[in-house]
């Protein structure tokens, strides 16, 4: 795969870090390197604290070089969620949140250029049905304290039911923000953090001991606490951006299951969509469904780069920040962003900032991750996990022993289970999985 942002920026500007080897004391260990893991790193250098990040391989190399970079508080159909699911305060907090987010990555472009633009943001439906959602939902919003405005037509070539604007929002290129808050950091690479036991980490070549450690690794790795492999279960997602396409002045997502999304950067157009489960394929979804919708809207466009990522889901759709178990203060979490990682390390970045600082934030109880897991979500997430225990095939996930399934277009061993994907030869490509698959020489379709 060919990731645009990889592409788009200069081989000065890429920061490399040395391999973490030895014995190391922090007072606080962040584990992943992607957007969340830089963002509370840089908040933590920021208040002053003792602290170490490590990456399993490059920073940026996982969700954030895959992701869009949309930065806008529109989620969907969230508030209306969040309000049944708990009230409204809820959901003017997790407004609030993600508002103040956007205009945080506003002032940190401000001294790191990334290509931020302010860009209004829309959700749009061709179903007269899904437009009455997205009708409650603005007002729901408005009362919440955001000018959220309802739309009957956008700039889209095709007929619209409905859509949902929201004003202010905007987008960035995340590699070039990445490498520029990176720059100065107590940053180690190539460093794959296998075990934790209390207070300490364990990679095959170093042993790190911190007062306080972050999980920030997309899909929590520690199963012992927390039940985040029952709260949780990754989406992928499929991008093209085209040469030769039209120039939108806000950023899109159709509200439709597996519906594409679009935006602009430069003289390109990505057009994304085809969501489905890791390792449950629909067909006409993933790059299909993306080609297929720009040979009907945009005929004349051609392809630049492709590409595919993945997203944590979470049990009700807002994500889980916090202390990774009620018995363990010491070790916190960020997960479950729900393909809206870049607020949503935002927002994780001051309430575990705080939380290590002793201090209350405004936003902790919003995203507590031991709040319910009494979702209908959780028994669908159960229902996958014991099918895939009664498949029968020799090839079975390392994390908790799930059938994988072939993935005849990307050539990849996937589980459906939590999402975790290994290469053909059965080399891991993402967790929760933390090692290999078992009898890799069998090969594809054993």
């Amino acid at each position: 795969m060919k990731y645009l942002w990889n592409e788009s920026v200069s081989a000065e500007s890429r920061l490399k870090f040395e391999q973490a080897s030895g014995e190391y004391k922090t007072d606080v260990l962040v584990i992943g390197g992607g957007m969340a893991g830089i963002l509370i790193a840089n908040r933590l250098r920021e208040i002053g604290a003792n602290y170490m990040l490590v990456e399993a391989s490059s920073i940026g190399s996982g969700t954030t070089v895959g992701t869009t970079a949309v930065l806008t508080a529109q989620h969907d159909t969230l508030y209306t969620e969040i309000k049944q699911s708990f009230d409204t305060d809820t959901a003017k907090l997790y407004l609030h949140a993600n508002l103040k987010a956007v205009e945080a990555f506003h002032e940190l472009s401000e001294r790191i250029p990334c290509d931020f633009e302010y860009k209004p943001s829309f959700m749009v439906t061709r179903e007269s049905t899904e437009a009455k959602e997205l009708k409650k939902e603005a007002a729901l919003v408005k009362k919440l304290g955001f000018d959220a405005k309802f739309k009957h037509s956008t700039e889209l070539p095709y007929r619209m039911a409905g859509a949902v604007k929201y004003d202010g929002m905007a987008q960035m290129n995340p590699m070039k923000l990445l490498y520029g808050l990176a720059k100065g950091m107590n940053i180690y690479e190539n460093t794959f953090i296998h075990t934790v036991e209390g207070n300490t980490a364990y990679s095959d070549d170093a042993v790190i001991r911190a007062d306080n450690i972050i999980i920030a690794t997309h899909f929590p790795f520690i199963n012992a606490h927390g039940m985040h492999f029952m709260k949780l279960y990754q989406n992928r997602s499929f991008v093209i951006a085209y040469e030769n396409a039209e120039q939108l002045e806000g950023t899109y997502v159709d509200m439709a299951e597996g519906g594409i999304y679009l935006r602009n950067y430069g003289k390109l157009l990505l057009v994304g969509g085809g969501d489905h489960r890791t390792g449950k394929y629909k067909k006409d979804f993933g790059f299909e469904r993306v080609r297929a919708f720009a040979k009907e809207c945009f005929p004349r466009a051609s392809e630049k780069y492709a590409w595919a990522t993945q997203d944590c889901m979470s049990l009700d759709g807002v994500p889980y920040i916090g202390r990774y178990s009620k018995n363990m203060p010491n070790l916190y979490v960020a997960t479950g962003f729900n393909e809206w990682g870049m607020t949503s390390s935002m927002v994780a970045s001051w309430v575990i900032g705080d939380m290590i600082l002793g201090r209350h934030n405004e936003y902790e109880e919003v995203f507590d991750p031991s709040r319910s897991m009494i979702r209908k979500q959780l028994f669908v997430n159960l229902g996958e996990t014991l099918i895939n225990f009664l498949t029968p095939t020799t090839k079975r996930c390392p994390h908790l022993g799930c059938a994988l399934k072939w993935n005849k277009w990307e050539h990849t061993w996937d589980c459906s289970c939590h999402g975790s994907r290994f290469e053909e030869s059965g080399h891991l490509i993402c967790n929760p999985a933390m090692k290999p698959i078992k009898n890799s020489r069998a090969g594809r379709g054993n």
